[in-house]
This record gives C-alpha cells, sequence and structure tokens, in this order.
C-alpha cells in the first residue's frame, strides 16, 4: 500500500534487536532492558510527534496490532509485556503516513491534576509577605497570575513544538533540578549551537524589582521575554506566526487557552502572558534559612551562621546588592569587576554607552546551591570559585559599582573592594548560601514536565 513502511524492531525474550527499514526523519529507537513480566521497554524518539502501530508476532510471519500509539512530545516510552504460554515474542513498530489520526485531546497527551494547582496563592512565610517584599514583585497589572493562566504556561514551557524541529523547550535550559537553569556553560539550541551566556535560573523570579530580563536587560518586561528565545536563530528558531500556527495545530491548547482566558483563540500575547504566570510562579519560601526566621536562626550550625554574619556584615557586604529576604538587587544592576575591559558588555552592548559596560543584572540568591556554573559567562564551576573571586579577585573597571569599592563611593573612586577571608570564614558564607536551597520548588509536581510519555 502506499505510504505504509514497516519499521521492524524484533525483541525476542533475549533479547535481539535489528531495524528492517530506516526509520522516519527525526526518529530513533532504543531498547531498554526489562524484568517480571516485561520483555523490555522501547523509547521511541520522533520529533514528528507521529502515530504509530505496536505490532506482535510469535513466529515473525503472522502479525496482530497491540496498540497504536500517539508521540506528543517528541519522546515515548513503550512496555513490552511477556504473554503466557509464548516462549518467543517479537514486536515491530508500524508506521503509515496515511493513518496519523489519534486522540489528543488534555486528558490523552497531558498529566494535569482534576483540580488545578494553586499558583495565583502560594503559601509563604509571614516574611515573604512584608510590604518590602510585596513591592518587590514585578507582575503587572494586566497580566496577574492565575492557575488556568500558569497551568498554560506550565505546558507550553515543556512543550518542544515551541522549536523549529520539535527537539528543543524552554525547559531544557531551564532545568528545574538545577534551579529551572542549565548547568551547562552555554546552552544547546535547536540546531546544536550555542548560546552566548548562561541560562539564569528561574528562582523567584518575580521579585527583580527592576523588570528587565536578561542579563543585559534588554528584555523590558518578562512577558516580552519568554518570546524571544522562540524567536532566537540558535535557540528555538521560530516566528511567532509559526509559533501560533504550531500551538493551534494541538487539539488539547484550545481547551487549555479557553480556560485560561475564555476563549480558544491562539496568539502570540496570550501564549507570553501563560509562559510569564508560569515562570512568576516559581517561588521559594522553604529554604533552610526560611525555617530559620521565626527561630531566630537556632536551626543553623555555628558555621552557617557565621556565614550570614559574614553576608549581612561589613566583613562580606554581600547583601548591599541580594538584599532582603528574596537577597535580590532592589532597583539597581551591577558591574562587579568580572574584567577589564569585558568581552561581553552586557547592558552596554545593547545602550551603546561605554559608562554601561559591564553591568550584568543581578538574579535572586535562592537555589544558588543549584545553578552553576556562575557569571554571566558560566566562568565559575562552584560557589567557592564565586567567594573566592569576591575574595581576592575583583578587577578595578572604571563603573565597578560603588558597593565593591573601598570606601564605597562613585563610579571610578576607591580601591576595588577585597573580602580579604580566611578558609574557615569562605567556607561559612558558602555554607550559609547553600541554606538558600530549595528543593520543594524543584521537585513540586506543579513545576514538572506535564506530558504523558509512556504509552497506555
Amino acid at each position: 500500500m502506499h505510504g505504509v513502511k514497516t519499521h521492524a524492531l524484533l525483541i525476542t525474550l533475549l533479547p535481539s534487536l535489528a531495524a528492517a527499514d530506516p526509520l522516519p526523519a527525526g526518529s530513533s529507537v532504543s531498547l531498554q532492558p526489562g524484568g517480571g513480566n516485561s520483555i523490555g521497554r522501547l523509547d521511541l524518539t520522533d520529533t514528528g510527534n507521529r502515530v504509530w502501530t505496536l505490532q506482535r508476532s510469535s513466529d515473525l510471519t503472522n502479525w496482530s496490532d497491540a496498540s497504536t500509539l500517539k508521540v506528543r512530545n517528541s519522546l515515548l516510552r513503550i512496555a513490552l509485556a511477556k504473554q503466557n504460554g509464548t516462549p518467543r515474542l517479537y514486536y515491530r513498530l508500524h508506521y503509515n503516513s496515511d493513518s496519523q489520526v489519534a486522540a489528543n485531546d488534555v486528558a490523552d497527551a497531558l498529566q494535569l491534576p482534576a483540580t488545578l494547582a494553586n499558583y495565583a496563592n502560594p503559601t509563604l512565610p509571614a516574611h515573604l509577605l512584608t510590604q518590602q517584599i510585596r513591592a518587590q514583585n514585578n507582575t503587572p497589572f494586566d497580566n496577574a497570575t492565575t492557575n488556568p493562566g500558569a497551568t498554560l504556561g506550565r505546558v507550553l514551557f515543556y512543550d518542544k513544538r515551541l522549536s523549529a524541529n520539535n527537539t528543543v523547550s524552554c525547559s531544557s535550559c531551564h532545568q528545574p533540578a538545577h534551579g529551572f537553569s542549565d548547568p551547562a556553560r552555554f546552552s544547546t539550541g535547536f540546531a546544536g549551537g550555542l548560546t552566548g551566556r548562561n541560562s539564569m535560573g528561574l528562582t523567584s523570579n518575580r521579585y527583580y524589582l527592576r523588570g528587565k530580563y536578561f542579563w543585559d536587560e534588554r528584555a523590558a518586561t518578562l512577558e516580552d521575554q519568554v518570546l524571544m528565545p522562540i524567536q532566537n536563530t540558535t535557540e528555538m528558531g521560530l516566528t511567532l506566526d509559526q509559533l501560533v500556527t504550531k500551538v493551534s495545530a494541538e487539539p488539547y491548547y484550545a481547551t487549555l487557552f479557553t480556560s485560561a482566558f475564555g476563549d480558544p483563540a491562539v496568539n502570540s500575547t496570550r501564549i507570553s502572558k501563560a509562559l510569564a504566570q508560569f515562570v512568576r510562579s516559581i517561588v521559594s519560601g522553604n529554604t533552610k534559612y526560611d525555617q530559620g526566621v521565626p527561630v531566630n536562626f537556632t536551626n543553623f550550625t555555628a558555621e552557617e551562621n557565621q556565614g550570614r554574619a559574614i553576608f549581612n556584615g561589613p566583613a562580606g557586604g554581600c547583601s548591599a546588592c541580594h538584599g532582603s529576604d528574596n537577597f535580590v538587587p532592589g532597583n539597581n544592576i551591577f558591574n562587579n569587576g568580572l574584567e577589564n575591559p569585558y568581552v561581553d558588555k552586557g547592558l552596554g552592548s545593547v545602550t551603546g554607552l561605554t559608562s554601561d559596560e559591564g553591568f550584568f543584572k543581578v538574579p535572586s540568591l535562592r537555589n544558588i546551591e543549584l545553578t552553576a556554573p556562575y557569571m554571566h559567562d558560566g566562568r565559575f564551576a562552584t560557589l567557592e570559585q564565586v567567594v573566592e573571586f569576591y575574595n581576592s579577585g575583583v578587577v578595578n573597571h572604571p563603573n565597578l559599582s560603588p558597593q565593591l569599592r573601598v570606601p564605597p563611593g562613585n563610579p571610578g573612586m576607591g580601591n576595588p573592594r577585597r573580602l580579604n577571608l580566611n578558609p574557615g570564614q569562605k567556607a561559612a558564607l558558602v555554607a550559609f548560601l547553600k541554606t538558600l536551597t530549595d528543593t520543594s520548588v524543584t521537585t513540586d509536581p506543579k513545576f514538572s514536565d506535564p506530558f504523558r510519555y509512556d504509552a497506555p
């Protein structure tokens, strides 16, 4: 029959594996070992998100259809069961380009709770509900976070269809286990190219008072920022028109957009709003530090309390750039003296002003333990290296921020500030920074990948 190709994956109880035909473009199959009642598991990677038929046979002559399978986010895991009384069993995947219709509504494609998760009103401790903290919130009046909006944003955040070849999602460069950042110095884009800067962690991003995004603050709002990687020719490679077309083609998005916005219309403004709502919902409030605030940090070790004193006191002065219980920079952007001259000019590359060279956004330190490597170019692999830089390596750049000069003063005045800590003090400072880790955020199901990858 025209359009029918059988891509045979022959698995026996041994097992052995063979491919009868080249697989369709963008697809590959691997076999994982089984146990108990399982022969094994097929991992079907298919960036075309196609419909396949799993067939089985005991004699390689007579084949029966076992199930019809839809790949929904470029990956499908298929468990291969044994059959009682069948000493040898073979499976193959059958792809028919003329039979590409399969159920693909919300229940088929996604694992979402019956009652939407709480994104709009996260439970936070009292010290994160003060007026100072509320004033840091950069949520615009026309895009308040809602449970349906952030749920839609969560699906979009993990959807690889937001890239040109369905291989990269927002989460590819902002991985939960790494504080929603990338453990690589530079992230890999849809065609294998590398980004020019390290991917910044997303924890507590809504508390960036300046409201501008990217290391050089070239995005005026988070709503602007979330669409820019999608359009970047290295990162995800789509135009906004292509983005809307691809999202509109998935039936489950009609349901999600209706829930979030009242009707199923898909446009780039709604996509940006939903993504921004999801990102702003990633808020930390359950670190060891947070648990210590109401008990005056009696839960801390002596070393952690020593580090806290260094961080907040004149010996370290770290809170001058990482202030409040969110450890954010207030309404400031800083030049921290990484080098002179700067290879990457940061804000200066956006404005073209010499006086802006070397200024970069300062992220929250919440989950800093998880977001290595550090700085805009990922030059430091560990927190120990970061502390050593501030201890002995700050460079006297003309734009070095006053907080990093001795005495603090105007740019160009005073020498670079060096902490000159001893080994014990440096270790204590690192220990304190690790009290800002919040794995309850990075492991929370409501921030996880919602797609169904296991075949029913």
